[in-house]
This record gives structure tokens, sequence and C-alpha cells, in this order.
């Protein structure tokens, strides 16, 4: 397919479609002109719409629809650690160790950066400073873990930090320590930033080139547009805002992205009036640069594979080492946390939560819930993600309070880490109450979608994939996660494009119908034809932005 100009027709026939709520009953084709859709009907009415001159994409029988929109992921920081150490393809410790020496030997940077690393290659989650000793000796090392919570750190780096057995933990992080209390490599949460403190920083260039890189991957997987979930200063990045105008003014941005600012740690009920007028004036300028940022991030709790996320009842293992009262840890204080959260609804802006535990969920309904008491009415499209434990009691109050879930699916199976590193920590009752997407769908909750790129796979179709089966792709025999949690592909599918595009504030995107713009994608069958347990197989043959094609598989047939 050309991309032709602006008001070129391109009738797609002969196919399924997908008009991002439910598969179209009968309608075969689409006719685009320009940069909307004019028509979702049958072939032989399409091609009359069409006429003569159209372009012509013949589906035979493969699925088109809309684009997707990734309701949750770090774009930048993932394109910048592709272009660096990027250890996210690798599988075991001796990999991750072989492809960061292979780095360090042609890198000449004064630091040796990136991520990616699993906590399932290594016990317990948290690998040791000789380990990477061995393979960087002559330099500091800084390698964020996958899910962006923890780093691990070499011996040169604690010692340029000066962390040593008498530093204490900051109070939103752990050091990890041996018996003696020695650090032993490994920063979660917040005690990262004693050493993300000291990386040089990335450059202008490296965040642009980081950008470009993202944008072109994502679209190879269907993606449309996106919610950068952090925009601020946070573990060693600084604020993309500025490389996303630059290319927004000069036409390399071809992604519908959205930011959420990000609202630091350090809050406290007499900075937030400052907060939100600061906020206020980067929506404004962003705005105006090209950049959406009408959201703000709230990072409610941590992840329970290092205890950090906030729990109602104590962890399981009584691990060494402080863990928080043994209920993980909240990064605001509750009064602070509704404080925020009304005066930013009130400044019309919508609220991103980071919510894991089930006593962080419980925070952000209540935060919500205070909106309504102290405000009268609910302004913004409020979401929470990754929701990975939620007590039934707070199922319904998503509805009530018009919560969105942001679901990232793909984390909702027994894999490695599940089954090693959380499993063990929850306890069996907790572990039987993870990502009820089904229960919170019955109780009429609104769903979006996103992945938490590079955290896991920017493939919609792997998060697709464990929605529909709560197996990990290419596990057939696996034990699903709780089975009965399960969507069906037409509710994941309407999650991952309208639901994710009214996030973003998109009102018309997400839909394939007559008027709306012109952003779809071609995949290379029919998903609702095939066994489910394939699901993770489907792959983007075409991707278009606003009638112009960003991403063409070569077999696609024309």
């Amino acid at each position: 397919m050309r991309t032709g100009a602006k008001e070129s027709t391109t009738l797609f026939h002969s196919g399924r479609i997908f008009d991002g709520h439910s598969l179209h009953a009968d309608a075969t084709a689409v006719v685009v002109r320009g940069n909307r859709v004019a028509a979702v009907t049958s072939d032989d009415k399409a091609r009359r719409l069409a006429g003569p001159g159209a372009e012509t994409v013949d589906l035979a029988g493969r699925l088109v629809l809309p684009g997707f929109t990734d309701a949750h992921i770090h774009a930048v920081f993932g394109g910048v650690e592709r272009l660096g150490c990027d250890l996210s393809s690798q599988t075991g410790a001796a990999a991750t160790l072989e492809r960061i020496a292979e780095y360090a030997a042609i890198s000449d940077q004064p630091w040796i950066t990136g991520g990616g690393w699993s906590m399932s290659d290594f016990p317990g989650g948290t690998p040791g400073k000789e380990a990477l000793d061995a393979v960087v000796a002559d330099r500091p090392a800084y390698l964020l873990n996958r899910d962006h919570h923890g780093a691990w750190v070499n011996s040169r780096a604690l010692e340029l930090a000066g962390i040593d057995a008498g530093t204490p933990d900051p109070v939103d992080g752990r050091i990890e320590r041996d018996y003696r209390g020695n650090p032993t490599g490994t920063l979660h949460e917040g005690a990262m930033q004693l050493v993300a403190g000291l990386l040089p920083p990335t450059s202008r260039q490296q965040l642009r080139d980081g950008l470009l890189a993202a944008q072109e991957y994502l679209h190879s997987h269907g993606v449309t547009g996106w919610q950068e979930a952090i925009v601020g200063d946070y573990a060693g990045h600084g604020d993309v805002a500025a490389v996303y105008g630059e290319l927004s003014a000069d036409g390399r941005l071809t992604a519908h992205a959205a930011g959420a600012l990000w609202v630091p740690r350090d809050l406290t009920a007499a900075t937030v009036s400052d907060l939100v007028a600061s906020f206020r004036d980067r929506r404004r300028s962003n705005a105006a640069a090209g950049f959406p940022t009408t959201t703000a991030k709230i990072m409610v709790d941590g992840v329970p594979e290092n205890r950090t996320a906030a729990m109602l009842e104590p962890y399981e293992c009584a691990c060494a080492g402080p863990d928080h009262g043994g209920r993980g840890l909240t990064y605001l204080a509750q009064d602070v946390l509704e404080t925020v959260a009304c005066a930013l609804d009130e400044a019309g802006f919508n609220l991103h939560f980071h919510v894991i535990g089930d006593r962080a969920v419980r925070n952000g309904l209540d935060a919500v819930g205070s909106i309504l008491r102290k405000n009268g009415v609910i302004r913004g499209r409020h979401h929470m993600a990754h929701l990975q434990v939620i007590h039934p009691a707070d199922i319904p109050r998503f509805a009530e309070l018009g919560v969105t879930a942001n679901a990232q699916a793909l984390w909702a199976c027994n894999d490695e880490q599940m089954v090693g590193l959380t499993r063990p920590l929850l306890g069996f009752e907790r572990a039987e109450q993870q990502y009820p997407f089904a229960s919170l769908a019955a109780a009429g909750t609104r769903f979006a979608m996103g992945s938490d790129w590079p955290v896991s796979t920017a493939d919609p179709w792997q998060a697709i994939h464990v929605a529909v089966n709560r197996r990990p792709p290419g596990k057939p025999t696996d034990d699903p996660l709780i089975p009965a949690e399960a969507l069906d592909l037409s509710f994941a599918l309407a999650a991952y494009t309208s639901g994710s595009a009214w996030i973003n504030g998109i009102d018309d995107g997400g839909h394939l119908r007559q008027g709306a713009p012109a952003d779809l994608v071609v995949v290379d069958r029919d998903p609702f034809a095939m066994d489910p347990e394939d699901l993770h197989l489907v792959r983007t043959d075409l991707t278009i932005v606003g009638g112009q094609v960003v991403f063409e598989r070569s077999t696609v047939p024309t």
C-alpha cells in the first residue's frame, strides 16, 4: 500500500471487521478517504463508494481493527534502553551477564547503563554485585530490572554513592543487604535514587533517538497511540516532554501520544498548591507544542516481589531486612493523597494511579471518593493501572466511582516470577485474588489496557492472549491463573482500542465507523476463527495512522 496524498481513497475488502467494540456481523470492507474512515460496509457497497480510482487492499479473510492505544507505557525509556544495554530479550543469569559483558566491551561511556533483566533469573529476585563486578570492573554500572522498581549495581557504583553497611534505607525504598548489613548490589524503589542521582544526564539527542526507535517498534505491533506514563524526573530519567514537542513540530511524531505528569513522592500537603500550579503551566506549554499532558501520574505503592506493594495484611514471608511493618509501603500519606487528588481533579487533570497491592487499591479508591465528597463532582477520567490484588469488597467501587481499570494483562498468569517470587509472598488466599478482570467487568467497570513496556513486551497480542487464556503465551499445558477471571476476546480488544483511546481523551478514536480517524491495523489472520491458545501468534501486517502507512510487512498482499 502506498502512503498516498491526504485525500486519496483506499478500499480494504474481503475481510473481517472489529469495530472497537465487537466483531461486525456483516461488514467485510472499510473505505478510507484522506485521514478518516468513510464507510464500514459490504464489499459491493464499499467498491461503489470508493470509486474506480481507489487503491485496494485484499484482506483475504484477515481482520482489520482500530489501532491499539497503549494506556500505560514508558516509550522514551524503552527506546533509550533498546539502543543501550538492552537485557529484555535475555533469559537466565548467564545470558544476561554475557550481554552486559558484550555491551561493556564496545561502550566508551563512563557508566554502563540500561536494563530489562528479569528478577526470576536470580535467587530471590536480587542479583549480587560480585557477578556484575566480574563483567564490569572498570566502571560503575546501573541496570534497571524489567519492572523499573529495582536496580542492579556493581561495587564501583556503590562506592561512588557512598553506600555501605551504615547507610540508612530511604523512607521510600530499601537497600538489599547480607546478614552483616552490607549492600549486596540490588536497590529497591527509592534506594535507586542513591545511585541514579550520579548518572550522567541522558542527552536530548539520545531521548529523540529513543522516542523514534520506540515509535517504530510500537507501530510494528499495531500501536497507533499511547500514554507516556511518567513525564518528569524519575529513576535517573529526565522530563521527556520537550522531545515529544520537537518531534511533533517537525512531523516525525506520527503516533497519538499523550503524557502523564509525574507527582513526586516527596509531596506534602503544603506543596500541593505549588504542584498543581506548575502542572497547569506545563499542561499549557506542552499542549502548545503538540504533546497533551492532561493526566497526572501518582505512584501509590511498589511491587510485591520486593515487598513494597501495599497490602492490607502482612506478607507471608518473614524475610530479612525492613519491610515497612510487613505490609509494604505507600509513597504518600493518605491525607496528602486525597488532597492532591481533589486539587488535580478540580484543575481538570485525569488521575493515573499505580496501584498493585489491595491496600493501595483501597487508598486510591478512597482518594477518588474524597473528590466526590469535597468537590461534589468527579471531573476527570481517572484510572488505576496494574491492579494485581483487589479485596473483593472493593471491586464494585470502580464502577460506582467511575474509575477505569487500566490492565496490564500479560502479568495475569503463572509465569516464573509469579510462581517463584510472588505467590510465596502473597500466600494462597491473596494469590487467588489476583487480576480479577472478569469480576471487575461483571461489576460494570470500564476497561483500558496497556503494556508498561519496557517492563514487558509492547505487543498487544501477548497481553490479549493472557487476558483470554490466563496462561503464559506458548504454554497451553500450564495451570491457568484463576481461569474464572478470563476475559473474552472482544472485551479485551475493546479495552485495548476504544477503551484506551477514551482514557487519552480521543473520544472518536479506537473505533472503525464512518467519520472516525483512519487509525487502523490489519493483522495476518482472523483471531476470532482460531484456537485461543494461539492468539500470541497473531502478527501485524499493516499499521495506518491518519490515513498514512507507518508500518507494512513485505508479505502483505495487495
